[in-house]
């Protein structure tokens, strides 16, 4: 519970920021006692990032005052910030990907590093004592999404901090890894740390927070102790309306295979990836399959195998098949002519170009669906996709011409999804469709999966999120160290099933592909 002590750690008063287009923040207040841990909720758009980041010294508000210890301070980027005591981990990483892990931890500490060697045995002892193993010697791009978000929060824990600001640091994390971060801030509060946690599973913040200020449109719309709200109650708080926010989706059995694979293995060149081995997996036009797993055992190297971004001979190219065409040797341009759309892990970089257009950023999927015309660009088909995307998938953006890095998290992912689905096709790949987004966002994506399945696509979703998995797969497995699972109907699967597989306990031999009719 908060300290004793009467002075806010940080107070924020009457906080505004203004945008072309856009109030983000509009007249906020708030208020974090010394040990709190407080809760910032809102849906996507709400403003969250944004005061984030003023309170970072990423961006300076237009209106209103900060007071650290009831002193008034004028933030003026995150140096000073960092100096102040506070800390910040980013839903979109800032990390160097040619520097390896304990160069990165070493940029922020600066002096207090000390020698190499020394940090690498600091980073081992903290990464330890909190149960998110790293390895200081990797590089930052041979990292998954899971790794990367470990070296965030190790990067703030090994500093001296007295605020921590956590934007959605549970998203690529196991249950188990999820609890074992409780345990950690939990600590940290009690020693007098105050964190500020920003996520949208629900649930957690109910378990985790002591309060809760809640966001919408820019504004605050209430505060409340989560513990004394349902997640249903906390979703109305969030979106006003919360009553078809969480659904139940028949499950179905498919018809015939789409996606085959069969013995699948694969040696990764990079010393510190993962190897798949012997993967059998078959999925069914109108079904959806779910595969868990611990980052960092082998779905990002099923998804580069399965996009076309990795690619096997042509001796092996029966080992990956679409309709019972082989593929694996084909690129991702020719997998697209094939029926494959697919929804990549990292939205920014991978799944969207930051500084292209909403419209251009359409075209660099969808151009084999008649944006071309005789190596001529059809603008207005174009700018009417993007539109149609905007409007059919809620996304909150100025139009069609806004870049993509202008667009809050779950929004550009509500973009991206929408991209794929509306090119109507066979085999959607999708990892991590909900990472990081809201429960409204959240219900969109899902219905819309929902929706393909039942025009009959076959589906793969590789996420992390167990809730997610349960709620819209029709068959689930798991990956360990490249191995994967035997696959099972959701109704007759149990949570504790998939932790024994993520884990590697595999009640039952790898289940062979079904055979194709």
């Amino acid at each position: 519970m908060p300290t004793a002590d009467p002075t806010p750690r940080l107070q924020l008063s009457n906080i505004s920021k203004r945008y072309p287009g856009c109030l983000a923040n509009d007249a906020i207040d708030l208020t974090i006692a010394p040990g709190e841990i407080h809760a910032l909720l809102g849906e996507n758009g709400a403003g969250k990032s944004t005061l984030m980041k003023i309170i970072y010294g990423v961006v300076h508000a237009d209106a209103g005052e900060i007071f650290w210890h009831g002193q008034p301070v004028n933030l003026r980027n995150p140096a000073q910030a960092r100096e102040l005591g506070i800390g910040m981990v980013f839903q979109h990483f800032s990390l160097f990907e040619t520097l390896s892990v304990a160069q990165n931890i070493a940029l922020a500490m600066g002096a207090a590093a000390g020698s190499p060697s020394q940090l690498e045995r600091k980073i081992d002892d903290v990464s330890q004592r909190y149960g998110m193993s790293l390895e200081p010697q990797r590089l930052v791009h041979s990292l998954s999404i899971g790794e990367r978000q470990r070296v965030e929060i190790i990067r703030c824990l090994m500093q001296d901090i007295r605020l921590l600001i956590l934007d959605e640091p549970t998203s690529v994390l196991t249950p188990q890894e999820a609890e074992d971060l409780f345990v950690t801030l939990r600590r940290l509060a009690a020693e007098g740390c105050s964190i500020l946690f920003i996520s949208h599973k629900l649930a957690e913040v109910r378990a985790l927070c002591h309060s809760a200020t809640v966001l919408r449109g820019g504004r605050v719309a209430g505060h409340c102790v989560p513990a004394d709200y349902s997640d249903r109650q906390l979703a109305c708080l969030m979106v006003g309306e919360a009553a078809e926010l969480i659904d139940d989706y028949t499950k179905v059995a498919g018809s015939d295979v789409f996606l085959n694979i069969q013995g699948l293995s694969w040696h990764n060149p990079d010393p510190f990836g993962c190897s798949l081995k012997a993967i059998d997996l078959a999925v069914r036009s109108g079904e959806i399959v779910g595969i868990a797993g611990v980052a960092g055992n082998g779905q990002d190297e099923l998804l580069a195998l399965l996009s076309g971004e990795e690619r096997l001979s042509r001796n092996e190219a029966a080992t990956i098949s679409f309709g019972g065409e082989p593929v694996a040797h084909l690129r991702a341009d020719a997998r697209r002519q094939r029926g494959m759309a697919f929804v990549p892990a990292e939205r920014l970089g991978h799944g969207a170009v930051p500084d292209l257009s909403l419209a251009d950023n359409a075209l660099l999927s969808a151009f084999q669906h008649g944006l071309v015309s005789k190596g001529l660009i059809q603008r207005s088909k174009v700018q009417a996709l993007a539109q149609e995307i905007i409007r059919r998938f809620g996304v909150k953006t100025s139009g069609p011409h806004a870049p993509a890095r202008s667009l809050s998290g779950g929004n550009l992912q509500k973009f991206i999804l929408g991209r794929e689905i509306l090119q109507q096709p066979k085999l959607l790949v999708a990892a991590h469709p909900t990472w990081g987004v809201d429960v409204g966002a959240a219900a969109t994506i899902h219905r819309a999966l929902i929706a393909l399945r039942d025009a009959g696509a076959a589906i793969l979703v590789i996420s992390e999120d167990l809730e997610e998995l349960f709620q819209i797969s029709d068959r689930l497995g798991a990956l360990c160290s490249g191995q994967l699972s035997p696959l099972k109907a959701t109704v007759d699967t149990r949570l504790t099933d998939v932790g024994g597989w993520m884990a590697g306990q595999f009640d039952a031999p790898q289940l062979p592909a079904y055979a194709t009719r």
